[in-house]
Parts: C-alpha cells; structure tokens; sequence
C-alpha cells in the first residue's frame, strides 16, 4: 500500500469514528434552512399504548402502539389547519422514538428531535367501562426528561410566530423547565407571542409546587389556556369569568378557560368572551384540550379575530373527541366542515 492510499484510508477510518460517536447523540433537523413563522413548541412525546377494548387489563390483552405529548399533538393540530410547526425536543435511540419521528414527519411537523441513550418514555391509557379514562406515564429518567436550554433552535424560537410551552415540561426535571425559560427568554427577546397551557399533572409534581412555578410562568406569558380546576392553580376559586380576570392580572391578556362540554369563558384584552361547545358524540375525551389550543393559534397566526379564533378552537376540539387516539382525530380545514353536515352519509 502506497503512502498515499495509508493516509486515504487512515482519513476514512477517522470520518467513521466520528459519525460513530455523532450518533450516540443524534440531532435530526428537518428544514433548518428555512424558518417559516408559525409554533414553535418543546416537550416530550411518548410511545403511547392503549388496549383494544375497554376494561382492566388482563393478560393476553392486546395493546395499541401510537405517540402522545401535548406539545407535539398542538403542533400536528396547527399543521392540519394549515400552519407552519415546529417540534423540539428528545426521544430514545428506540424502536418508539423512531416511530415518534416518523409520525411527526409524516404530519410535516418540522422536527429538532436529539437521539438520547436514555429510553422513550411511555405512557398506557385504560379506560374502564364507567367510561373513565386512566393515564399512566412510564417516564421517570427518559429520554424528554433530559432535555435541557443546550436543545433549543435559537433561530427557530425567534423566528417564529408562537412559542407554546406547557406546564408539563418544566415538571420533568431541572433541565427540562431550564429549557422552558430559555425558550421564553428567547422568544420576549425577538417580540415572539409566547403561549403557555396549564395542563397540570397530579402524577409529576404536587399542586403547591406547581402554583408557584406554573404562576411564574403565567406571568411571562401573552395567552394562558387552562381548564377551571387548572386555574385554581392560578387564582382564587370563583366563576370561571372572575378566576380568567385574575389570571389576566398576573400578566396574559389573553385567558381561555377551557370548560369541556360547557364551552369557553376568555378573557381577551380586557374583555369576556363566551364560545359554546358543540355538541357531539364523545369516544375519547384525551387530547380535546390540545385540538381547543391549536385550532385557536392556528387562527391567531392566521391573523383572524377573538371569535374566529374561539370558533375554531371549539370545532376542533368538538371534532377530536369523536376520534379515539391523543392525536389521530384532529381535524383538518375540511373536516372542520363536516360538523355542520346534514347527513350522515356524505355521497
């Protein structure tokens, strides 16, 4: 072997070493090029199993394999409806994170998604036949659970138009809520709207925790959305009109109270606003939360005004519940239509 061919191959040996080593902890980042305004959200999402029918689980009983994480399932929500969406954050070097990365590409969610050693975190949802749905997370050490501010896309988050968090990332851990206030840091740097969902978690943190770190967050906050025993972490329990103004004290001008079947009560700049459910026949209530969070700022990006906004929302989150899946159901612009169809059969 000529000198030259031993340098050649010494020089490919050292480029496989560092792809080697490159790949304990991958970044995948799809279209980092070009950053279109729209969501921008960080979280973890997990492999997601539920069984084939309702009741106790029992051996031989036959489970369903998808992907959840609210962060993610408000990106999937704002990409339907036509938005550009950005998704940060970690999944295990698993056959489950490469199932979260397929599914997010395939919804055309753009992705920042580092490849941990650490595992996916799952999460088994039972429902019982008292129509009772359990959730149960599989996520202590995961791989989400080492995000940390060293993961953010800084040109993502300021060129964005929404930055949207959740109470559930900075209960992860130190590094996740470091993530969290990093990215909001960012975003009230660059004049970005920064969009905070309550979403506690009895299982990850206790509620006087939670008050104090979520109120905090509240405060750097443009747009808060929480259900009415959310925002009893937020404000004195009252009506959900008094408890969206007090919230709004803390900072927001903008508070949605979620109430479910009941509606929305808001509070936007300075004004209550009332939307009406829209009635329909619920197979699974998980995930209507965050279908109500992206129709809004799908909408909000859009450009268009409160009511619209607090329209589509509902619609959206009335659409999901009657899919099950966190995910699978949130509509697009069409199926938002077929709310209002006059038929069951479309022909």
């Amino acid at each position: 072997m000529t000198d030259n061919s031993k340098k050649q191959q010494a020089a490919d040996n050292s480029k496989k070493q560092s792809a080697a080593d490159n790949s304990k902890n991958q970044v995948i980042t799809d279209n980092s090029k070009k950053r279109p305004r729209g969501v921008v959200t960080i979280g973890e999402t997990m492999g997601l199993l539920t069984p084939a029918a309702p009741g106790p689980l029992h051996r031989g009983a036959g489970l369903r394999l998808s992907i959840a994480g609210a962060e993610s399932n408000v990106a999937i929500g704002v990409r339907r409806l036509g938005e550009p969406a950005t998704w940060i954050g970690r999944v295990g070097q698993d056959d489950v994170g490469d199932v979260i990365v397929r599914e997010l590409r395939a919804e055309e969610v753009t992705l920042r998604a580092i490849r941990d050693p650490a595992p996916t975190g799952l999460m088994l949802k039972t429902a019982r036949a008292a129509g009772v749905t359990r959730v149960r997370y599989y996520r202590t050490a995961s791989a989400g659970s080492r995000l940390n501010p060293g993961d953010l896309d800084e040109a993502a988050i300021a060129g964005a138009g929404v930055l949207h968090v959740t109470g559930i990332t900075p209960a992860l851990g130190p590094g996740p809520a470091a993530a969290v206030w990093s990215a909001i840091e960012i975003a009230r740097l660059n004049k970005v709207v920064v969009s905070l969902d309550i979403n506690y978690r009895s299982a990850l943190w206790d509620r006087a925790a939670a008050s104090a770190a979520l109120r905090e967050l509240a405060r750097h906050a443009d747009i808060v959305f929480a259900g009415e025993q959310e925002a009893a972490l937020l404000a004195e329990v009252g009506d959900p009109a008094a408890m969206a103004r007090e919230v709004a004290r803390l900072g927001p001008r903008q508070v949605l109270i979620k109430r479910g079947h009941l509606g929305c009560l808001a509070w936007i700049d300075e004004a209550a606003v009332e939307q009406r459910a829209i009635p329909v026949r619920a197979v699974d209530p998980v995930g209507a939360g965050d279908a109500f969070v992206a129709g809004y700022l799908a909408e909000l990006l859009a450009g268009q005004p409160a009511e619209v906004r607090l329209a589509t929302a509902a619609a959206a989150g009335a659409f999901t519940v009657t899919v099950s899946g966190d995910w699978e159901g949130l509509p697009t612009r069409p199926d938002l239509d077929l709310l209002d169809a006059p038929d069951d059969v479309i022909r």
